[in-house]
């Protein structure tokens, strides 16, 4: 009965445009992680040099999602997202016909970064058609557009080896402008939304809210690692385990796809259950799954416990964002941008530091334990900030509900009069 009504309301059209927009710029912004071993097989790159090649796309993206995140408030998240697909046709442009030299490929790269910037219009585009009671499963299904990876991850490889790695760059091409022609025709801007009445003034209002940083922190975690490892996993499946280069991307594509497809059921079981609650076991797995990790001896148990850790932060990726449109919802465009700058600068870190950590200690392990750690203060700090929230309720309503710890977030409970943690 849920899912009958939630297509009744909203627009479907617009939110298939949004997961098009989302897939095919994630596949884009990824793309040079899924060359990456070509790329340093013809560059002779050292393990830190990887990880920085791979992670200078994410630090693109989480400095122009502020960007877009801008311009979704300002003109809209429609006019944004076809402005951001045409930008995105220059460093496709400029990774087959310029790039020869790494200083080129790091600009490159570094440009690829409007297509990761695409989140902070995609999202605000079908999240404002979708009451509350259905954010979670409209904003999940619209983040599944992170599914891209599966594509980078699993044709790059086979057109390098056919077509050398540049030419991928112009083949990516033909599926932009073919979604940029479905966006053009079918998405629409939601009844009500009003661009260029927040501006300036929305970014600076969501900045200066206390949880803001906690929300930026919880989603680096989540979406930091997943883009983080989605880039970097083909490389490291290569140098870790010997596989081959296409082998390694499919390997990856395994993963990628158990994180995408389980983005809207995070974000599902967020509306049925609470974001607070889906993140403390998410966070929790994801920790001891890292830890087990560096214990793999084979390709096939590691990537069998890689495919859990990404569905964990998959899942963690939508439960986040079934929190997000009611803590903010009157400036979802500059909170979008602003927690999709701090989930990109998240997976900058991830590759760096397993490539440092190969290239330091000749092993994986410390980078893997470093990843873990993080995902327990990240436990530790949601069990924390639940104590105030909770607190602030009693103090503000004088007693206690069921699951006092969600309500504030809540759909269909009292979201209508939900507390502004600050």
């Amino acid at each position: 009965m849920a899912n009958r009504s939630f297509w009744r309301v909203g627009h479907w059209p617009t939110l298939l445009s949004a997961f098009l927009y989302f897939d095919v710029s994630f596949m884009i912004w990824v793309l040079l992680g899924a060359l990456g071993n070509y790329v340093a097989a013809q560059f002779q790159l050292s393990p830190a040099e990887k990880g920085l090649m791979t992670a200078v796309p994410l630090l693109g993206g989480s400095l122009l999602r502020l960007v877009l995140g801008y311009l979704t408030d300002t003109i809209g998240p429609k006019r944004t997202g076809l402005l951001g697909m045409a930008v995105t046709a220059v460093p496709l442009c400029l990774g087959w016909l310029w790039a020869d030299s790494m200083p080129k490929l790091y600009l490159v790269g570094l440009l690829l970064g409007v297509a990761g910037a695409s989140f902070a219009a995609a999202l605000p585009l079908a999240g404002r058609w979708y009451p509350p009671q259905y954010q979670g499963l409209a904003m999940g299904i619209a983040g599944a557009g992170n599914s891209g990876t599966l594509f980078a991850t699993l044709f790059a490889p086979r057109l390098a080896e056919l077509y050398g790695w540049r030419a991928v760059f112009a083949l990516a091409l033909i599926p932009l402008i073919l979604v940029a022609v479905v966006f053009v025709c079918c998405a629409r801007e939601a009844p009500g939304s009003r661009p260029g009445g927040a501006c300036r003034e929305s970014f600076l209002s969501v900045l200066r809210e206390r949880d803001t940083g906690i929300f930026c922190f919880f989603y680096a975690i989540t979406f930091g690692g997943f883009v983080g490892l989605a880039s970097f996993l083909s490389v490291y499946l290569h140098d870790r385990y010997g596989v081959s280069r296409v082998a390694a991307g499919d390997l990856t594509s395994l993963t990628v796809l158990a994180g995408s497809l389980l983005r809207p059921v995070g974000g599902a079981l967020a509306d049925r259950f609470g974001g607070l609650r889906m993140l403390r076991l998410l966070y929790g797995s994801v920790g001891l799954l890292l830890v087990l990790v560096t214990r793999a001896d084979t390709a096939g148990v590691a990537t069998a416990l890689l495919v859990g850790i990404m569905a964990c932060l998959g899942m963690g990726n939508g439960a986040v964002f079934q929190l997000v449109p009611h803590r903010y919802s009157a400036n979802l465009g500059a909170a979008t941008g602003i927690l999709g700058a701090a989930g990109g600068c998240g997976g900058f870190v991830v590759p760096n530091l397993l490539g440092s950590s190969r290239q330091w200690f000749d092993s994986y392990e410390p980078g893997y334990f470093g990843l873990a750690m993080m995902a327990a203060l990240a436990l530790v700090v949601l069990l924390r900030v639940e104590v105030r929230w909770v607190g602030r309720w009693i103090a503000e309503h004088g007693r206690a509900l069921p699951r006092a710890e969600e309500v504030w977030l809540r759909p269909g409970r009292e979201t209508e009069v939900a507390v502004s943690p600050k």
